[in-house]
């Protein structure tokens, strides 16, 4: 008996280690390794998806393209079925892309997507039935190899993370309609290849104190308009936000606000297509970002993300039927468009009232600087009502034509169309056709450098018919394809992510030739001479301009610019529609 007593306790014992070893995390992370104070470096992340390639044949990781770091791009595959071919998999299931890292120094996605893998191929998370689930682990490799502990002034962990300028130095959520990185024309490889139904970028937000940990930025409803913008305003937020609730996890729109209390009210951020959400959303993608709160504790900030990203595969693969055959409507929904918006304006009529949980806020007087300053009293914590302006209108639109003409030396121009799968033609002859032209009246240009531009806005042109000879070789860009947005976006001089605006054509804006003041005051006397209406113009122009009275080589200047020695090539927008109800050629 005395024998059995001590067996007995010795496989007890055996017992309750085995217990324990069975309670560690199979394919632990950095994270869990270091009780959530840390978070995976760019090799261990790596080196995380290789392994649980190797061991699940639901898990298919592989390199495509370039970054500017000289590191491969990677892209991770779910799919409970284990087949990876995007053309098929499109037909019968929907596409969850999850983005990483774009800002690496906000690192919770990248952990909480480590998990939610690992989680799915352990059993821990059951499988979905029709999503299928892609993530570029790390985005912005260049920046996650930056490893610092500072450069997140305000920011509660990890112990140290990556920066947030690529290895040129660009933010990279800046950078998806200009494309100016490598990384950014492999994230436009990625994206087509895969052709997500839903898009996800995580982040960690900077701005006001708050009780929520979690804060959604949808793409704005109206931009993405029709029965796919009702979706996700009306239906996919909703039911987001209800089950995260249900999992004690409270969430708020994205606090758009700068140095003020959210509680006064605040706006829906507008992603325009230099953003990631922006830019996915001009191929009928339901986009969304995840902004944790940077100053709650990393690990309950990836905490958060990891279920914010489950409630959404839930969501995606529930509604997947539904959301296929929303996408599969918008792609064609323009062919019964006969304009298109080019800009936006909050709609001040239009409000939500929301609940906010938020802390009392308070002006003080700053020791620092001896002026007014805010202040957050986290005892006193609060929630009310506010109002939340979430509703845009267009307040300027173009007519939609039936193509555009590209002059054919425009080279980076045409590398981006073709990376963003547009489809053209190109003229086998040269050829006199009727297009509508733009010239350049006005435009403005930011006094300081912009990711690597200097930005051009308030945009204004002026437009004519005009029978003009196009080359062989020029570009016919049919509008009626599934880019026409794309097209819309960046052809468009007057938008606000165009190829103009972001100086594709800056070219065109300086004159390649002049005159000499002593030789053309005889040509400028004759043209007063000869010409009535251009004199009477002329004296109008000094009279009511008393700067161009007093300058008198504006004044020849502006008489250069009527005669038949001005160059037409300055100011000339080098793309040409061909108006609605014109024959393609």
């Amino acid at each position: 008996m005395r024998f059995l007593g001590v067996l007995l306790l010795i496989l007890g014992l055996i017992a309750c280690e085995t217990k324990k070893e069975d309670e560690k995390p199979k394919f632990p992370t950095q994270f869990e390794l270091s009780n959530g104070k840390e978070t995976a470096t760019y090799l261990q992340v790596v080196d995380f998806y290789i392994q649980l390639a190797k061991q699940f044949p639901e898990i298919n990781i592989q390199t495509i393209g370039k970054t500017d770091s000289g590191y491969p791009l990677h892209m991770v595959t779910y799919n409970p079925e284990a087949t990876f071919n995007f053309q098929k998999i499109a037909d019968h299931k929907t596409i969850l892309l999850i983005n990483n890292g774009i800002h690496p120094g906000e690192s919770d996605g990248i952990d909480a997507t480590m998990l939610l893998y690992r989680d799915l191929v352990i059993g821990k998370i059951n499988p979905p039935s029709n999503t299928v689930l892609v993530t570029i682990p790390v985005y912005n490799i260049g920046g996650a190899l930056n490893r610092n502990r500072s450069t997140r002034a305000n920011q509660n962990g990890p112990e140290s993370y990556g920066f947030r300028g690529n290895t040129l130095n660009y933010d990279l959520n800046r950078d998806f309609i200009k494309a100016d990185t490598k990384n950014s024309r492999t994230f436009t490889e990625i994206f087509h290849l895969v052709r997500p139904n839903v898009f996800i970028d995580t982040h960690v937000s900077n701005g006001a104190d708050y009780q929520y940990t979690l804060s959604h930025l949808f793409t704005q409803h109206n931009k993405l308009g029709g029965e796919l913008g009702a979706y996700l305003d009306q239906e996919m937020l909703p039911a987001l936000e209800k089950s995260l609730k249900l999992e004690n996890w409270d969430i708020t729109p994205y606090v758009n606000v700068f140095n003020k209390p959210p509680e006064k009210g605040f706006s829906q951020f507008m992603d325009h297509p230099r953003y990631s959400t922006g830019y996915t959303a001009l191929w009928n993608t339901l986009g969304l970002m995840i902004e944790t709160h940077m100053l709650k504790p990393y690990a309950q900030r990836v905490a958060g993300t990891h279920e914010f990203l489950k409630a959404m595969l839930k969501i995606t693969d529930k509604d997947s039927e539904r959301i296929k055959r929303l996408g599969e409507k918008a792609r064609t929904r323009h062919q019964n468009w006969n304009y298109y918006p080019i800009k936006w304006a909050l709609d001040t009529t239009k409000t939500t009232i929301r609940e906010f949980k938020g802390y009392k806020a308070d002006t003080l007087l700053s020791e620092v600087t001896g002026f007014n300053r805010l202040s957050y009293d986290k005892e006193k914590p609060f929630t009310e009502k506010m109002e939340y302006r979430n509703h845009y209108k267009p307040i300027d639109s173009v007519k939609i034509p039936e193509a555009y003409i590209l002059k054919k030396g425009w080279t980076s121009v045409i590398e981006l169309l073709d990376l963003n799968k547009i489809n053209y033609e190109t003229l086998q002859r040269d050829s006199t056709l009727t297009v509508e032209s733009y010239k350049i009246k006005e435009y403005k240009t930011l006094d300081f450098a912009y990711e690597g531009h200097y930005l051009h806005y308030d945009t204004k042109i002026s437009k004519d018919m005009v029978n003009l000879l196009f080359s062989e070789g020029d570009l016919v860009i049919p509008i009626d394809q599934e880019g026409i947005r794309y097209l819309l976006e960046t052809l468009e001089p007057c938008t606000v992510d165009s190829f103009f605006n972001w100086n594709f054509f800056d070219s065109i804006l300086q004159r390649k030739e002049g005159f000499s003041p002593y030789i053309f005051e005889n040509i400028a006397a004759e043209m007063l001479e000869n010409d009535d209406q251009l004199r009477d113009d002329f004296n109008t122009k000094k009279k009511n301009d008393l700067e161009f009275a007093d300058d008198w080589y504006a004044q020849l200047d502006w008489l250069y610019q009527k005669s038949k020695f001005y160059e037409p090539s300055h100011m000339q927008y080098p793309v040409y529609r061909i108006a609605s109800g014109k024959d393609v050629p």
